[in-house]
Formats: C-alpha cells, sequence, structure tokens
C-alpha cells in the first residue's frame, strides 16, 4: 500500500517563473535517464526479485524515486507558473505572450498542450515511454544497467545545474543529483554482495574468446593500455584478420532436406545473372550517352 506524504522530501524554492528553463527541467522528469524511467524500473525489478535483500532495496529506492519525481515535477510547475496564469487570463498583450512564451525549448507546448504543468514528456517534447526500461530480469545484468542509469542521470543534473543562476533550484536539483550517487554506490555493493557477479548470467564464455581483443581499427592512433594488452588478454592485430576466428572456412552453411534444395537450385537458375551480358538500362538512357 503506498501513503502520501504531502510534504516534498526536499524544498522547493524558485526565485522566479521561467518557462524555458522549466522545458529543460522536463528531462529529468519525462525522459529517459529522468525519475519516473528509474522509479519504474527499479519497482519491475523489486516485484520481480527473488533475494529478499534485493527486493527491499530495489522498492525502497523506487518508493524515493517517485518522490524525487514530484521534486522535479513541482520545479517545473513554480518555473510556469506565471506563463500558466498569463495564458489563462490573457493578461499580456498577444505579442508579449507569445515572446513569454516561445523564450526556448518546447516552453510553448508545455504552456498551449499543459497548461503549464509538467508533462510526461522529455525536454523536446518527446512523451515518455516504456521503452525506456530495459531490464533483463537477471541481477548481475540488472543492477550494472542500474548503476548506469544512475550514473547518466547525475550527469544530466550535473548540466542542469550548469544552466540556472536561481540558488533555491540550483540547490534542489544538488539533493536530486547527490541521491543519484548514494543510488549508485546501493547498487554497486549489491552487485558485489553476489559472490559469481561476472560474466553475468550463468554461462561461462568460451575459451579463448572470452579474453579475445581484437584490434579492429588499425593505423595512426593505436593505443595499448589494460582493455587491450597484458598476461589476460589474447590479441588479434590486423594481419591475423584474413581468418576465421575458429579456423574454419568462414562461410555460411546449411543441411537442407532433398525437396527444398531442388527447388532453392531451381530458384538460382531462374534468377540467375548473365555475367557477359550488357542490357540498355534507364540509366543509360537518361544519360544522354547512348551510342546507336
Amino acid at each position: 500500500m503506498f501513503s502520501h506524504n504531502k510534504r516534498l522530501q526536499y524544498t522547493v524554492r524558485v526565485s522566479e517563473p521561467n518557462p524555458a528553463l522549466a522545458s529543460l527541467l522536463l528531462e529529468q522528469f519525462g525522459g529517459p535517464d529522468g525519475e519516473l524511467a528509474a522509479a519504474m524500473r527499479y519497482f519491475t525489478q523489486g516485484l520481480a526479485e527473488e533475494d529478499p535483500g534485493r527486493k527491499d532495496m530495489l522498492l525502497d529506492i523506487a518508493t524515493e524515486e517517485l518522490s524525487h519525481l514530484e521534486v522535479i515535477g513541482s520545479i517545473v510547475a513554480m518555473l510556469n507558473k506565471g506563463a500558466k496564469g498569463d495564458l489563462a487570463e490573457a493578461a499580456l498583450e498577444e505579442a508579449e505572450l507569445y515572446r513569454s512564451l516561445t523564450a526556448g525549448g518546447n516552453s510553448h507546448t508545455q504552456s498551449i498542450l499543459y497548461g503549464g504543468g509538467p508533462s510526461l514528456t522529455n525536454s523536446s517534447g518527446v512523451p515518455w515511454t516504456a521503452a525506456y526500461i530495459d531490464s533483463r530480469g537477471d541481477p548481475t545484468c540488472d543492477l550494472r544497467s542500474n548503476i548506469a542509469a544512475e550514473s547518466r542521470a547525475k550527469i544530466i543534473y550535473e548540466r542542469l545545474i550548469a544552466i540556472t543562476d536561481d540558488p533555491g533550484i540550483k540547490d534542489a536539483l544538488g539533493f536530486l543529483m547527490t541521491r543519484e550517487i548514494a543510488h549508485q554506490k546501493s547498487f554497486e555493493k549489491a552487485l558485489y554482495s553476489i559472490a559469481d557477479n561476472f560474466p553475468p548470467g550463468r554461462l561461462a564464455g568460451m575459451p579463448p574468446y572470452d579474453s579475445l581483443y581484437v584490434n579492429a581499427s588499425t593505423g595512426p592512433g593505436d593505443t595499448e593500455g589494460p582493455w587491450n594488452s597484458g598476461p589476460e588478454w589474447e590479441r588479434t592485430d590486423e594481419n591475423d584478420m584474413d581468418k576465421p576466428a575458429d579456423g574454419g572456412e568462414g562461410t555460411a552453411q546449411v543441411e537442407l532436406p532433398a525437396d527444398k534444395l531442388e527447388t532453392l537450385r531451381a530458384m538460382a537458375q531462374r534468377t540467375a545473372s548473365g555475367p557477359d551480358s550488357d542490357p540498355l538500362t534507364g540509366a543509360d538512357l537518361g544519360s544522354g550517352n547512348v551510342v546507336d
């Protein structure tokens, strides 16, 4: 059972309306790395989790993410307050109202379509979608994805903090950004508390391919480091790339029943190209270079 506490998790103080900034902040409301996506990702993972510790953690963080959705949505609503009233009551001259609503981002869409309320879109007005939720049902895979999601969200908050000089907004966004750090730490602890957490899943990789580095981009700029050289790596360089990794022929083959093989051969014969022909084509005619 959910119970809503009307007090925000963090106090929102907005100095003045700013519809353009509001539209940019929607990235963390209905964007791919926003709070709704995080809440739904962790909530659905938690419902399916078999481990009681991870289940508790995921549901705790999912619920907190909903409170963060409320904080960022409240900031958006406060930033749109002036425009909402002006639009509803036609308080400004048409030209002034138009300029205020088209100051930047998709602020005009937020005002005209949503009346200044926070919409479940990203900063470009693209509607939120469940396709943002990339859970796979394996804890070693999903926890890594969660760590990456929290990292991405922190970076977006950093960029949003950089584009406003409103101290109250900076403070609230700083709080939300910091909670991303705390959640990342929790997910990392949960991941590394699983004894055999790499590679993800149940099956081990096929040796020696699980320690093979393919140096496929060659030429000036080739660099060596712990990601591609050292005792744990086998390396394939440019001169080795003319043969398949498995030592086979490098062809694609399939065993076909006799009747299907006969049909396939008939199709190949019917559609065979004539290598010695040089037909007159539309391109030839259109070029104007046809020789009689």
